[in-house]
């Protein structure tokens, strides 16, 4: 009985973070070049339970038991957002073509993003494209951050009076004043969210995706990438995360009801 307290309280915690999760997703429905996070869930390795004493020294296996679930890891989703047209120069928009295959499976894999500079001068990744111009002409994020060159150096701008063209490079007034940086992770579980839209590589730096024949994309200038999230699947989602913690939680009442009448009702002197 004390096992099923521990099960269903893992259960209402695997159920409450995977609601925090959807929640966070839901409220990053409106952000630019927001990827949803995927959380899972997976069971904890299940014990064997055997008869102790008795007169029957053959049969004593009683069978498996599951002690509850956990909520094993969380990735992003990497499919590609809604495509809207602002007609801001700033704005540009990243659109994935085509992607190297896995001779495994058949299906293309890996993302491509952003290159930018924070502020403390690390190399970060984004997918938001909302760009705009500092003071100094430097192209920036919407939080300041740099966008790179492929060559991996700010682009600075005489005037937000530019082109780019469809593989980033931009020109102004005749000038060419480099190519948008564009970098491919072959595996997006190395990408760490870091907040305000940025990744951060666990793998080292990430290659740029111009070198890349298998790689086709396109950067739409006046174009911004959305949210990919998917209101209505996450709604239900949220809803069907909250039966599950409410089941949990009428079993661990049931429990609990249980052990009381055991402690305090059976074996009570009159």
């Amino acid at each position: 009985m004390i096992r099923g307290i521990y099960t269903s309280a893992a259960g209402m915690i695997a159920q409450q973070r995977r609601q925090q999760t959807l929640s966070n997703n839901l409220n990053n429905l409106d952000t630019p070049g927001y990827k949803s996070d995927r959380s899972s869930l997976r069971t904890f390795p299940e014990q064997l339970i055997e008869r102790l004493g008795g007169d029957n020294e053959t049969n004593r296996e009683v069978g498996s038991l599951a002690t509850g679930v956990y909520q094993d890891e969380m990735n992003p989703d990497f499919t590609q957002g809604t495509v809207t047209e602002t007609g801001k120069a700033t704005d540009v928009a990243l659109i994935t073509s085509s992607l190297p295959v896995n001779p495994q499976t058949g299906a293309q894999e890996g993302a491509l993003l952003f290159n930018v500079r924070t502020t403390g001068g690390d190399l970060r990744y984004t997918r938001n494209g909302h760009f705009t111009l500092s003071p100094e002409g430097y192209l920036t994020d919407s939080s300041g951050n740099q966008v790179l060159s492929s060559a991996g150096q700010p682009i600075q701008l005489p005037s937000d009076d530019f082109q780019v063209a469809a593989d980033g490079t931009i020109q102004a007034g005749g000038n060419n004043y480099g190519q948008i940086g564009v970098s491919y992770a072959a595996d997006t579980n190395q990408l760490v969210k870091e907040g305000a839209g940025l990744f951060r590589s666990t793998n080292g730096n990430l290659p740029q995706a111009e070198a890349n024949v298998q790689i086709n994309y396109n950067v739409n200038q006046g174009f911004i990438e959305g949210s990919n999230v998917q209101a209505d699947q996450t709604v239900t989602d949220m809803m069907e995360a909250y039966r599950s913690f409410e089941a949990n939680q009428k079993v661990l009442q049931i429990i609990d009801g249980t052990l009381d009448k055991a402690v305090n009702q059976i074996g009570r002197v009159n």
